[in-house]
């Protein structure tokens, strides 16, 4: 299969509304007094108003409310669970079906980045200086409302491109990069400097952010999928689905998968993103291992439906024990264990237990990691953080973590089996910093501009 073929195989998977699409599914909504899917929503979108606009033909203005209440709104509209969030309490569903606001979402914030539409402009500066270390989407949204704000603002980046998750971590066929770099772009519009390739603790030390900014909102979201821990990991063919993704996204197509036979460790959305990857890399056969069962699955029921949909095969209760090499040391097979739940963890979900004499083999050429993701404690150690395992400790009205002023949001506040670790999410929480940043300095809440 040529790098053509491959690079077809991930475009967006589901096409845009048109112009007469999109007005003939804002006439079905019925403008709800105190709609249940605003409520719905992390960020609170004035989701009857931007769907009226659409109506009456201010895409524009329909853009600026979604924009306006969610800084990653755009991504947003291609990667929430809408069916779980906004859609999911739409009245609607008790008669017909609901409107399906994401895909309205999409068509005016596609509106917005076709037409190249600044939307919004930078406050009067007040002369503080807040720095932020991570630009996905709490870093960046926590960004757009200080710039809004007046506040000088520099984002620490580590990639080579900002943008975080949206940008690096989530499937082209569902969120193209484009997209996630316009807003970006839009944060940028604002005064916002971004410095890519700086790593804080290597390039730029963590006691000097603190010593030169007036305040500092860590946002660094997590780091790599762990190793798996088991006799044979160090085999070629084994790949972690975040950097695997990552390839995808930069346009870099590995060609072993075509006509291979994939294993796939995990149950999330990783896991679900590095299977439908590999299906469109050309893979024969793949399959999802995971230990416990389809009812305790993180995945969206969305994606576990997308990837069936892609011919992704689920083998519940099964666990790798160790990889077995060829003679030129290459991956050829993986000996499994089957599972059973036993009474349940901290979080909630039973305990996998291996069943003793229950061990198999399976065929498989390449090897996919996803069972999560490390946290990034050399960061927080560096800021000298209080952590319970690379979560980090913080006031959960103001924000604020253990060092005085330094703050922080999204995925390194977000703890195992506690709240939403979405997107949308840590896009609430990064305005909700910068709220809080700015009450501490300023003491009143100027109006956004």
């Amino acid at each position: 299969m040529s790098t053509k073929d491959l690079a077809t195989n991930f475009d967006e998977s589901k096409p845009s509304y048109n112009a007469q699409e999109a007005l003939d599914e804002a006439n079905r909504c019925l403008y709800c007094y105190d709609a249940p899917c605003i409520t719905a929503c992390p960020t609170g979108i004035n989701i009857p108003g931007f769907i009226k606009k659409i109506a009456s033909g201010n895409i524009k203005g329909s853009a600026k409310t979604i924009m306006e209440a969610n800084p990653i709104g755009a991504s947003c509209a291609r990667v929430c669970p809408t069916e779980e969030l906004c859609e999911g309490a739409c009245v609607l569903n008790h008669s017909t079906k609901p409107i399906m606001i994401g895909d309205l979402q999409r068509y005016a914030t596609d509106w917005a980045i076709k037409n190249e539409q600044v939307l919004f402009k930078s406050g009067k500066k007040n002369g503080k200086h807040i720095a932020i270390v991570g630009s996905g989407p709490a870093g960046l949204s926590a960004a757009r409302e200080l710039g809004r704000l007046g506040y000088k603002v520099t984002i620490f980046e580590a990639k080579h491109e900002a943008g975080g998750l949206d940008t690096h971590g989530i499937v082209p066929f569902r969120l193209p990069k484009d997209i996630a770099l316009w807003e970006v772009e839009q944060v940028e519009h604002l005064g916002v400097e971004i410095q890519t390739n700086t790593t804080v603790g290597k390039d730029i030390e963590a006691a000097d952010l603190m010593d030169d900014y007036d305040a500092v909102i860590v946002a660094a979201g997590m780091a790599k999928v762990p190793k798996l821990g088991i006799e044979g990991e160090e085999l070629a063919g084994i790949y972690d689905a975040i950097d695997l993704v990552e390839e995808t996204k930069n346009e870099n197509y590995p060609t072993e998968f075509a006509g291979k036979r994939v294993a796939v460790i995990g149950a999330g959305n990783t896991a679900i993103d590095g299977a439908t990857t590999a299906v469109r890399l050309g893979a024969d056969n793949v399959k999802i291992l995971y230990r416990r069962t389809e009812a305790e699955m993180s995945a969206y029921d969305f994606e576990y439906e997308f990837a069936k949909q892609d011919g992704v095969e689920f083998r519940w209760l099964t666990a790798p024990k160790r990889l077995i090499g060829d003679e030129h040391g290459r991956v050829k097979q993986m000996e499994c264990v089957r599972m059973e739940l036993k009474e349940a963890e901290s979080d909630g979900r039973k305990r996998p237990v291996a069943i003793k004499g229950s061990e198999f083999l399976i065929d498989v050429d390449n090897v996919i990691k996803a069972i999560g993701q490390e946290r990034h404690l050399p960061l927080i150690e560096a800021f000298d953080l209080e952590h319970q395992n690379g979560v980090v400790n913080v006031n959960p009205e103001s924000f604020k973590t253990s060092q005085p002023n330094v703050y922080a949001a999204g995925d390194v506040v977000f703890a195992k089996g506690v709240g939403e670790a979405m997107a949308v999410s840590a896009s609430q929480q990064g305005k909700e910093t910068a709220y809080a940043v700015h009450q501490q300095l300023k003491g009143t809440k100027d109006n956004l501009t």
